[in-house]
């Protein structure tokens, strides 16, 4: 039988090693990246090739010339979005490749 003291529950384990592990970062940016075809719209999305998070800049890969240009034009706004996706601010610029 477990001692009460010692009872946690799975959330609380997990967030244990979340934090121990320093994985928090990690996963608020897959977060982002997950919610990227969501924020920007399928069509978007079906023209995106990679996404990658380095130090608080989002790297886009976008295969249309003329989705990236009309893109560069929403930065910010998308900026604002993905970050509210995740409740706080991550992503500091969007460089679109």
């Amino acid at each position: 039988m477990l001692n009460s003291g010692n009872e946690h529950t799975l959330k609380e384990v997990i967030q244990e090693l979340v934090n121990a592990y320093r994985l928090n970062d990690g996963i608020t940016e897959a977060q982002i990246i997950k919610s990227w075809e969501k924020t920007a719209g399928p069509y978007v999305a079906k023209f995106t090739e990679r996404i990658t998070i380095r130090k608080g800049i989002l790297y886009l890969k976008i295969s249309s010339p003329a989705l990236k240009n009309e893109l560069g034009y929403a930065r910010s706004e998308l900026m604002d979005a993905l970050n509210k996706s995740v409740n706080k601010k991550v992503i500091k610029e969007i460089i679109f490749l």
